[in-house]
């Protein structure tokens, strides 16, 4: 099944102008939305599913494509085969965070980097701490949103480092993300989240956002 030229088949130029826009025009699109793209990779990912090691070449060969659908193909896929990351791949992971970087990827993929963070922890101190310390705010950013989902088992020594590392900038996708993450864990644990409000400066969107629940 070639994936690619499916894709390039249903092409919709006229969906792709808006969408192009909605990224700021950052990246060209095929004009495949998000239920056109499922449906059309459906059957490839159900059958990539199966793999018994994680397929970098065709992650790279997506990345190296210039529509975006195509990187949203590959963070499909790897969210198909998550359970096959090790720490191994970290270096490759880091590599998609700062390849064609913006909010959608980077995200999409924080959520697998959130994944095998639980599952090996040595991550956070081997490699999260390196990109909360990073000069690339998408690498910062991860560093302070990879444990969204964690609930009750946050690492808040961790996630106070990563966002007081990071807190004074006028960056908007740093003061957001530090916003989200507050906002997140406040759902677990108000009080906390009240008291580093209330310590700490932080920038005024991370303020807005991180109170929304206190």
């Amino acid at each position: 099944m070639d994936i690619f030229k499916i894709f390039y088949n249903n092409r919709n130029e006229e969906q792709a102008i808006p969408m192009a826009k909605y990224m700021k025009n950052k990246f060209p699109f095929l004009g495949l939305k998000k239920p056109e793209r499922a449906a059309l990779s459906k059957e490839f990912l159900k059958a990539r599913r199966k793999d018994t090691r994680v397929d970098w070449d065709l992650i790279f060969k997506c990345y190296d494509m210039p529509e975006r659908e195509f990187q949203y193909l590959a963070i499909d896929y790897m969210e198909k085969v998550k359970k096959l990351f090790t720490p191994n791949d970290m270096e490759n992971i880091e590599k998609l965070l700062t390849t064609k970087s913006w909010w959608d990827s980077v995200d999409a993929i924080n959520k697998i980097v959130g994944y095998i963070a639980m599952e090996y922890p040595e991550v956070k101190e081997d490699i999260i701490l390196k990109w909360m310390k990073s000069d690339n705010i998408w690498l910062n950013r991860v560093s302070i949103i990879f444990q969204l989902k964690y609930k009750e088992k946050t690492d808040t020594e961790f996630l106070s480092k990563a966002i007081l590392h990071n807190s004074q900038t006028n960056e908007f996708f740093i003061n957001k993300a530090i916003g989200w993450a507050l906002r997140e864990y406040s759902k677990t644990h108000k009080e906390w989240v009240k008291n580093f409000i209330d310590n700490y400066t932080l920038h005024p969107l991370s303020v807005r956002e991180g109170s929304k629940y206190i």
